[in-house]
């Protein structure tokens, strides 16, 4: 089974309110200013899809799009069958999670996670009832009669989330919800985030600059940059398969090396380095990419190059070593108890099946690859 079919399948257990979201050739500008490119999306019934890339790239802009936030220039969205494209937000069935909580100051937890069932005119024991088992689902339900003021930020965000989950809408948007939260609270509520989706089978669009969120918590990941889609697949399949430069430099902590060089007569030569080159080679300006995990601190000349150290840096699991090859700057995880001298020189070895070749001038990935030196 191929990577797209199993996310299809991973994401099958959709809620009954679930629906397909298909975004076809979004457009916005601001001014002169191109903001989202021909944005196409097929997000399948109950799939978490993270959107994902740096500020400014316009992911915030295509969800703000698709909740009705922001009107379209061109293209089209469609909720189910359903063209909503210019439908105004309180009647496209989606619910909106946001960055900064947008509770009601003045209104308990309670009051907060039932406001759309009484703007709805639900009456007051079957919203109450809704609002316990809400709660109950972000583990609130002790802190109903409590103010958003007199609550943490994880604590918000659950209000917020429960808010969401209390209209049964058909998909959930989310932009960068837990980036307010520290380190150690990003990492429960993650699994948190996670296990809820899951339970719920509800369609998820979710804003993140946050690689790692995006590791963790997607069916699929689309990476944008400038506006434009670079990469559509499963975690897995961008940080193995990397389309292009910028998908390979964005996915990864620390991220891939790279190491400009030329491909001539079958080979990648850059300073120190001369590496035999087997596919469909071609003279080209080339960057040679690999990853950190995947290299590892040799004795000089028994690596496919040599390099100096830098500095190593113990991060508990494991020990960080920063090497420098000419103007190149090489970082390699090695396990924890690894000990170096600061200025030793080393050899840097990796498997050639795990290096990448790129064009450094426009980006694509070349079809060619690596082969072991004679």
């Amino acid at each position: 089974m191929n990577t797209q079919a199993q996310a299809v399948e991973e994401a099958g257990n959709s809620g009954e309110g679930a629906k397909r979201l298909t975004v076809r050739n979004l457009n916005k500008s601001f001014g002169s200013v191109h903001v989202v490119k021909d944005l196409s999306l097929d997000i399948n019934p109950g799939e978490f899809l993270v959107l994902l890339g740096p500020s400014g790239c316009g992911k915030t802009t295509a969800l703000r799009m698709i909740a009705g936030l922001e009107e379209t220039d061109t293209g089209s969205i469609h909720l189910g069958d359903t063209d909503v494209t210019r439908t105004l937000p309180k009647y496209r069935d989606v619910a909106m999670v946001f960055q900064s909580y947008a509770l009601y100051p003045h209104k308990t937890v309670a009051q907060n996670i039932g406001f759309p069932l009484k703007v709805r005119g639900v009456d007051d024991a079957e919203r109450d009832a809704a609002v316990r088992d809400a709660a109950a689902q972000v583990h609130m339900e002790t802190l109903l009669d409590r103010f958003p003021r007199q609550l943490s930020g994880g604590q918000r965000q659950r209000v917020a989330l429960a808010r969401a989950i209390i209209r049964r809408p058909s998909a959930f948007l989310m932009d960068e919800p837990l980036s307010n939260l520290d380190a150690k609270l990003r990492g429960f509520m993650r699994a948190e985030l996670k296990h809820m989706q899951h339970d719920l089978g509800v369609t998820t669009v979710y804003v993140t600059h946050d690689q790692i969120e995006a590791m963790t918590l997607a069916h699929r990941v689309a990476i944008l940059d400038h506006g434009v889609l670079q990469q559509l697949g499963t975690p897995r399949e961008v940080y193995n398969n990397p389309a292009n430069l910028f998908v390979a430099g964005f996915m990864g902590s620390p991220p891939m090396n790279f190491v400009e060089g030329k491909i001539e007569g079958n080979r990648f030569r850059s300073e120190g380095i001369d590496i035999p080159l087997t596919g469909n080679t071609q003279t080209a300006d080339a960057t040679l990419g690999f990853r950190p995990e995947d290299a590892e601190v040799v004795a000089p000349g028994q690596g496919q190059f040599d390099g100096q150290v830098y500095t190593a840096e113990l991060t508990g699991e494991q020990t960080l070593v920063t090497l420098r090859n000419g103007e190149n700057t090489i970082t390699i995880k090695m396990p924890k108890d690894f000990e170096v001298d600061i200025d030793s020189p080393v050899g840097i070895r990796f498997p050639v099946e795990q290096g990448f070749l790129f064009d450094t001038r426009s980006g694509p990935r070349l079809d060619m690859a690596l082969a072991a030196s004679a």
